[in-house]
């Protein structure tokens, strides 16, 4: 089974993913996040500060990382995310702006030519991305937008870029005509679910998988991007 965790900013995914790997036995793939790129590829740069040239080579650098881990594990995965999440959150910008917090007040934004362009660039790097996606996976699990975004300060997005995304998201699944399921609730309540869905037998409890899951949450680096030393 090559299963992919998908949903918007802040909904779960990274900690849904990790107890689905514990509970079922299925590795977990993912790829290193904007705040950890960002040191190694712009140093001394945030995410809202990054041009849309940036933007481009990041989105990059995640999705070559995600299909190389993914490579590696040809029986079957979980993955946190899918190549479909990082060019669909590129393509909403084109909508809401590079910087989507600048024009949380506003209902559109001005098309420059260097917008026009990176939407033009997002539209063909679609292309592989989705190609990727109906061949790399079996199915989706698709968290709805449940909660306010998490206000940690690492994600320059607002409610209608999130919004927006799912939709893109689901659209495109649909179009593709990928299977998904969405599924809500809480931690417990969506791994019942998605094992109740595939006919995965767990290879520990629920409460067990939740318990490892926050353990390997709580090591993950917070660090500012900024503050952080290149690796």
């Amino acid at each position: 089974m090559k299963l992919a965790i998908a949903g918007t900013y802040s909904v779960g995914k990274t900690l849904t993913t990790m107890a689905v790997a514990h509970l079922t036995g299925l590795p977990r793939s993912s790829a290193k996040t904007m705040r950890e790129l960002l040191p190694i590829s712009i140093p001394g740069k945030t995410l809202e500060e990054c041009t849309p040239a940036e933007l481009i080579m990041l989105i990059m650098r995640r999705n070559q990382e995600r299909a190389v881990n993914e490579s590696h594990l040809p029986e079957g995965f979980v993955s946190d995310g899918s190549s479909l999440h990082e060019w669909a959150y590129g393509t909403v910008r084109v909508l809401v702006g590079i910087n989507p917090n600048e024009s949380v007040q506003l209902d559109s934004v001005e098309l420059t030519d260097e917008i026009r362009f990176y939407g033009n660039v997002l539209e063909q790097m679609g292309v592989p991305a989705k190609q990727h996606a109906k061949a790399a996976y079996d199915s989706f699990v698709h968290l709805p937008i449940e909660f306010p975004l998490v206000p940690d300060g690492h994600r320059p997005v607002n409610e209608r870029f999130r919004s927006l995304a799912d939709e893109l998201m689901l659209k495109t699944l649909n179009e593709l005509s990928i299977p998904y399921h969405t599924v809500g609730g809480t931690i417990p309540e969506r791994l019942q679910k998605i094992v109740d869905i595939y006919g995965i037998k767990p290879v520990m409890n629920i409460d067990e998988a939740i318990q490892k899951a926050r353990a390997e949450y709580a090591l993950i680096d917070t660090t500012n991007e900024v503050d952080r030393i290149a690796v």
